[in-house]
C-alpha cells in the first residue's frame, strides 16, 4: 500500500470515528436542548396524567409514546429472530390513557427508554457495523438515518414535555 493510500484510509478510519462518536453525543442529548434527564426529572406523579389546556396528550402520554417508538426503530435496526414485524400506525404508538397504568409504569418506561438507546448505541458501534449501508428490508434505510431519526424524534418530544410542564407550573429552567 502506497503512503497516500494509508493516509486515506487512515483518515476515513478517523472520519468515521468521528462520526460514531457524534451520534452517540446526538442520541445522549443534550447539546443544544435539554437533556431526557433534565425533562422527566423530579416530575410529579400526581401530574404525569394530567393533559394541560391546549394540548393533546399527558407527559405520561409523551413519555410511552418516545418509549415505543424507540423500540421500534431499534426493532427495525436490529430485528429481532423472526425478522421485523411493525406496528400499527398511529394507534400501536401512543398509549390510549392519559393516565400511567400503575404506579410502576413511568419509572419502568423510563428505565426502558434508557436501556434501549443504550442498545442503540452498542448496535451503531459494533465492529463492522456500516452506517451507511441500506438494510436488507425497508426501502433503502440504514443505521445512520435511523440513529438521526432516534435523536430527532426524542429531541421533538422532549421539547413538547418541557412546553407541557411549563403549562402545568412545574418547569424552573
Amino acid at each position: 500500500m502506497s503512503a497516500s493510500t494509508n493516509q486515506a484510509a487512515n483518515q476515513s478510519k478517523d472520519q468515521s470515528s468521528e462520526l460514531l462518536k457524534q451520534l452517540v453525543a446526538l442520541l445522549d442529548g443534550g447539546q443544544a436542548h435539554a437533556t431526557f434527564d433534565d425533562a422527566i426529572k423530579d416530575f410529579p406523579a400526581e401530574l404525569r396524567g394530567k393533559v394541560p389546556s391546549g394540548l393533546p396528550y399527558s407527559a405520561w402520554q409523551l413519555l410511552e409514546h418516545m418509549r415505543i417508538t424507540q423500540r421500534d426503530i431499534l426493532n427495525f435496526s436490529a430485528p429481532p429472530t423472526g425478522g421485523y414485524h411493525p406496528i400499527q400506525w398511529p394507534d400501536a404508538y401512543w398509549p390510549k390513557s392519559p393516565m400511567p397504568p400503575t404506579a410502576q409504569s413511568w419509572d419502568r418506561t423510563v428505565s426502558a427508554i434508557r436501556k434501549d438507546r443504550e442498545q442503540f448505541e452498542a448496535l451503531i458501534q459494533r465492529p463492522g457495523a456500516d452506517l451507511f449501508k441500506p438494510f436488507l428490508w425497508g426501502d433503502g434505510q440504514n443505521l445512520l438515518r435511523e440513529a438521526l431519526l432516534i435523536a430527532d424524534h426524542t429531541a421533538y418530544h422532549l421539547g413538547e414535555l418541557i412546553v407541557l410542564r411549563r403549562l402545568l407550573g412545574i418547569w424552573s429552567k
